[in-house]
């Protein structure tokens, strides 16, 4: 009984400790969760550094961005993990030079995706942390992954504002002579919007930056490492913002995208968005709700048309099926802001970026534990 007892105060004076003081981040696992995972979890990629965001696997081949944003490093800004390591991809006079016009290198990888012909694309914010995005660092670029060769490029100069923070894209092959890019402008000045680019012309524009549903929800709040944490833009606690995640359905018909900040998850016809002649007020006609998703970072789609959702606020990765319902794909306390997500026909892979431990949201200190670890959860059809 005495045993009892004290165990008893102990849990009540922890409990009281946490209340007032956030616990200490010790290793890479939430400690606001247990220890137990859920789900069927193979971890595929432990990294030291530096820590990667995006994430695209192309048979088998695993490729990750690692962009600069929020904090210069030395290592390539896109890479393909090949035997315990980060290959510089296409090489490393493109992946990992920091000298030369930055229109014909890459600067600031962040999202990455692939089209329907099995080939790379990715997002180049184009942004290093403390200096303003150079003419030419921000742009789409698309690389066949067998060869590396350059498949397609657009630099962004007409979509581009001096806070833009490209984010995330995908390439719909069905609209436009070689394509269509639709990137999410998360901005880093609280003026978020879809960016539309032709990929054969370069024609390029913002759309929906005034829409409330590109922008974060007012008053939204989260938990993380154990602490509830509100929306504030003029002091953040935590990653937050506008339009992030972005997927297309598997025939590019549909094109879904949820502001980092939301629980809501948004969709466009791509035909609609597509189109240069729409005006805002049209598009902003044809965004339907599809209702409630969850806090997500990543969005993913499988073949089937499911959705693969980020859940940081769970330590999670969640799927919405086709009828709007939704399971729990993996739970566990190493998934620590699970960002870059990607479902192919066998596997859905996740990074498990550490974003919320970034030294800006905890007063200049990095709290962040590497490695960076790179997991994968089975998939199988309906």
């Amino acid at each position: 009984m005495r045993s009892l007892a004290a165990a008893f105060l102990l849990m009540t004076g922890n409990a009281a400790t946490a209340q007032t003081t956030p616990p200490p981040i010790a290793d890479n696992r939430d400690p606001g969760f247990g220890t137990t995972d859920q789900g069927r979890i193979e971890i595929v990629a432990s990294i030291s550094e530096p820590g990667p965001s995006g994430i695209a696997v192309i048979g088998g081949r695993i490729f990750l961005s690692f962009p600069k944003h929020d904090g210069d490093h030395a290592g390539p800004v896109l890479g393909e993990w090949k035997d315990g390591r980060v290959i510089p991809f296409p090489n490393a006079r493109t992946a990992s030079a920091t000298t030369g016009d930055p229109a014909g290198r890459l600067v600031s990888v962040h999202g990455l995706t692939t089209d329907t012909k099995g080939r790379l694309w990715a997002i180049d914010d184009g942004k290093v942390k403390g200096q303003p995005i150079p003419p030419g660092g921000a742009k789409i670029v698309g690389f066949d992954p067998a060869t590396g060769r350059l498949i397609g490029k657009v630099i962004l100069k007409d979509a581009l504002l001096a806070g833009s923070h490209m984010n995330d894209l995908r390439i719909d092959l069905t609209h436009g002579a070689e394509g269509t890019a639709y990137v999410s402008d998360s901005s880093f000045d609280g003026r978020p919007a879809l960016i539309v680019a032709d990929i054969a012309t370069g024609r390029q524009r913002r759309v929906l930056a005034d829409d409330p549903r590109i922008k974060a929800d007012p008053g939204y709040q989260t938990v993380l490492d154990g602490r509830v944490l509100r929306q504030d833009s003029a002091s953040p606690t935590f990653p937050g913002g506008g339009v992030d995640g972005v997927t297309l359905s598997p025939d590019s018909t549909t094109l879904y995208f949820a502001p980092l900040s939301s629980r809501r998850l948004y969709s466009i016809a791509t035909a609609a968005l597509s189109d240069f002649a729409q005006d805002d007020a049209t598009l902003a006609a044809a965004v339907k709700d599809e209702g409630e998703k969850g806090a997500a970072d990543g969005l993913a789609t499988d073949r089937w048309g499911r959705i693969y959702t980020t859940a940081a606020d769970h330590d999670a990765v969640f799927r919405r099926n086709a009828d709007g319902s939704f399971d729990l794909i993996a739970r566990d306390p190493r998934f620590v802001w699970p960002d870059g997500i990607f479902a192919d026909d066998t596997h859905v892979y996740v990074v498990l970026g550490q974003w919320t431990r970034l030294p800006r949201f905890h007063n200049g200190q990095d709290m962040r534990k590497p490695p960076y670890l790179i997991a994968r959860m089975p998939i199988t059809a309906p």
